[in-house]
C-alpha cells in the first residue's frame, strides 16, 4: 500500500510539473503557430498553528515548506493549464508530520491541426470524509481523518469533416483514488464503505450533417461505449448505445433536437469474503475483501429504446443553452447547460447532468470538463485545492464534494456558477446539488444501500483583490450540508479563511493568514471546530 501511495504521489508530481516547466514563455508550435505562456513558480516557508475549540483544546504547530508552479499555455492548436503544489509540514511536539500534492492540469496538443488532438487532465486533491460518507475538501493539516483524492484521464480526440459530414470521435483512459490513513468505522463497529480506485473507459463516434447541407434539417447517427472497473468488489459499470439524432432550425439561432436510439446498461458485482459467522471480512485498509470465487451478481439491467427531445439556442456568441428531457434508464432523464458571457470580465454558468457511474467516473467526467485556460481556486491558509475552478465560460465545482462510497450510483444534479472581475477584484461563486441513487446487488454485501441515497448542497466562493501597489488579499469561504439515508446521518461543514501578502523585494513577498473551520455531524457525538493561523515567506521565479 505504501510502495503504491509514494509511486502515485511520484507519478502525478512528475507528470504535473513536467507539463508546467516543459514549454518555454515563448516557442514555436508543431501546427505552426507561436505559443505564448505565463509561469509563475514558487517557494514558501510558513509556520503554522492549528488550535483545536471543541471538543479538545490541543494547539499544535507545524513549519510547512511548499513548492508549486501556475502556468498556462496557449498556441493556435494547443492550450494547458498547470496549478499544482507540493507541501511538506513539520510537526512539533504532537504534531505529525505530513506531505501533501494538490493540484490541477488539463492541456490539449494537436497531433493533426484541426483534425485530431491529444486531450490529458489530472486531479489531486485533499478532503476530510466523514464518518458517514461525506466529504469536506477543506481539511486541516495533518488531520488524522483526511484523505486524499486522485484522477487522471488521457486520450485522443478527433473532429473532422468528410464530404457533406462531420465526423467526430474520442476515447480516453482514466485511473480515480481514494487514499485514507485509516479504516473509517462508526460506534457501533461498522465499516463505511468507501471508494478505493477505479478505471474508466469511454470512446464515442458520430457522422452527421448539418442543416442546409442537401437536407433543410440535420441528421446525424453515433455510437458510444463506456465501462468503469471499480476495485472495490469487483464492481463493473457498462453502458453501450448506438442512436440517431436530427436537428430542425426553427431560426437562425433557435433549433428543435431529437434522438432516439438502442441502449444496453448493466452493473454488477461479486459479493465480499464472508467469515464463518457469514460476516463480511474487511481488509487491513478498511474495504471489503472481494470473494473472487463468488459469481457475478447483476445489481442493475435495462436495455431497449432510449430517447429525448429538447432545444438548442445560440443568438450570440456570448449566450448558448441546451435543454433535454427523455427516457432513459427506464426512467425519464433531463439534463441540460447555459452559459452567459456578457463580457470578458463576467459569466454566468448552469448545467445539469443524469448519469450511472461509480465515483471515480463522476470524477473522470468532470475533470474532462474543465477549461484548458482554467483558474484554480486554492484555501488561503493551507493552499489546498478547494474544487472551485474559474474559466472562460464561468466557475465551476469540479466534483470532489458528495458521497464517497464505493457502490456505483445514478447521479443527478446541478451546478450554477458566477464569476466577475471588477478592476483589480476577482469573485468567484459556485452553489450545486448533488444525489446518489446507490446500485447494490442481491445476495452481496451491497444489497442493503440498493436505492438508497446521499445528497449533498454545498456553497463555494472566493475573492481576491490587489491592495495599493505591493500587496494582495484572498478570501474563501465554503457550506456543505450532506445527508445520507445509508449511514442515517447528517453533516454540515463550514469555514472560511484569508491571506493578506505583501511585496518585500522585487520577488520576495511577506503572508499572513487566518482560518476557521467547524464540522457538525450526526456521526460523531460531539462537534469540531478549529482555527489555524500563518506567516510566512513566499519567493517568486
Amino acid at each position: 500500500m505504501m510502495a503504491r501511495s509514494l509511486w502515485l504521489r511520484v507519478a502525478i508530481l512528475g507528470g504535473l510539473s513536467g507539463l508546467a516547466l516543459s514549454t518555454p514563455a515563448r516557442s514555436q508550435n508543431a501546427d505552426g503557430g507561436v505559443a505564448t505562456s505565463t509561469s509563475q513558480p514558487y517557494i514558501e516557508v510558513s509556520q503554522v498553528l492549528t488550535a483545536e475549540l471543541t471538543p479538545g483544546d490541543d494547539v499544535l504547530t507545524f513549519t510547512q515548506v511548499a513548492a508549486g508552479i501556475d502556468t498556462t499555455v496557449r498556441g493556435k492548436n494547443s492550450a494547458a493549464s498547470v496549478s499544482v503544489r507540493y507541501e511538506r509540514n513539520f510537526g512539533y511536539g504532537d504534531a505529525v508530520d505530513s506531505d501533501t500534492i494538490s493540484g490541477l492540469a488539463r492541456g490539449s496538443l494537436a497531433l493533426v491541426p484541426r483534425a485530431v488532438t491529444f486531450e490529458a487532465g489530472a486531479l489531486a486533491s485533499r478532503a476530510r470524509i466523514d464518518g458517514g460518507g461525506g466529504v469536506s475538501s477543506n481539511p486541516l493539516i495533518a488531520e488524522d481523518s483526511t484523505s486524499e483524492i486522485y484522477s487522471v484521464y488521457a486520450g485522443p480526440t478527433l473532429a473532422t469533416r468528410a464530404g457533406a459530414f462531420d465526423l467526430t470521435a474520442s476515447a480516453f483512459v482514466g485511473y480515480n483514488r481514494i487514499e485514507t490513513n485509516d479504516a473509517l468505522i462508526n460506534d457501533e463497529g461498522e465499516v463505511l464503505d468507501v471508494f478505493d480506485e477505479s478505471v474508466t473507459y469511454s470512446g464515442q463516434v458520430r457522422a452527421g450533417t448539418r442543416a442546409g447541407d442537401g437536407l433543410p434539417v440535420g441528421i446525424g447517427v453515433g455510437a458510444g461505449a463506456f465501462q468503469e472497473d471499480v476495485d472495490t468488489l469487483d464492481q463493473r459499470v457498462r453502458d453501450l448505445y448506438v442512436r440517431g439524432d436530427v436537428t430542425i432550425p426553427i431560426s437562425d439561432s433557435f433549433a428543435v433536437v431529437g434522438g432516439v436510439g438502442y441502449e444496453d446498461v448493466e452493473v454488477s458485482s461479486r459479493d465480499a469474503l464472508r467469515d464463518e459467522n457469514g460476516d463480511p471480512i474487511v481488509g487491513d485498509d478498511g474495504r471489503f475483501v472481494t470473494d473472487a470465487a463468488s459469481p457475478r451478481q447483476i445489481a442493475f439491467d435495462v436495455d431497449g429504446l432510449i430517447w429525448d427531445v429538447g432545444v438548442q439556442w445560440r443568438p450570440s456568441r456570448r449566450t448558448s443553452l441546451t435543454a433535454t428531457v427523455g427516457r432513459r434508464y427506464d426512467s425519464t432523464t433531463y439534463y441540460g447547460n447555459f452559459s452567459y458571457v456578457p463580457d470578458r470580465r463576467s459569466a454566468i454558468a448552469i448545467n445539469v447532468y443524469d448519469g450511472l457511474t461509480g465515483f471515480g467516473g463522476a470524477l473522470s467526467n468532470s475533470l474532462s470538463g474543465v477549461s484548458a485556460d482554467f483558474g484554480a481556486t486554492r484555501n488561503a491558509l493551507t493552499g489546498d485545492f478547494t474544487g472551485l475552478v474559474t474559466g472562460e465560460e464561468g466557475a465551476t465545482e469540479l466534483g470532489v464534494l458528495g458521497s464517497t462510497r464505493s457502490s456505483a450510483f445514478r447521479g443527478r444534479g446541478g451546478v450554477i456558477s458566477y464569476q466577475r472581475t471588477i478592476g483589480r477584484l476577482n469573485a468567484a461563486l459556485a452553489a450545486g446539488y448533488d444525489r446518489r441513487t446507490f446500485v447494490g446487488a442481491e445476495g452481496t454485501v451491497l444489497e442493503d444501500i440498493d436505492g438508497l441515497r446521499d445528497e449533498s448542497y454545498y456553497v463555494i466562493g472566493s475573492l481576491s483583490s490587489d491592495v495599493g501597489r505591493s500587496g494582495g488579499l484572498t478570501t474563501n469561504a465554503y457550506i456543505n450540508w450532506f445527508t445520507s439515508e445509508v449511514s442515517n446521518s447528517d453533516l454540515t461543514a463550514y469555514g472560511a479563511s484569508a491571506a493578506y501578502s505583501r511585496l518585500l523585494t522585487g520577488r520576495l513577498s511577506a503572508r499572513a493568514a487566518v482560518a476557521v473551520d467547524y464540522f457538525d455531524s450526526e456521526f460523531s457525538e460531539e462537534d469540531f471546530a478549529a482555527a489555524s493561523a500563518l506567516v510566512g515567506l513566499r519567493l517568486d521565479f
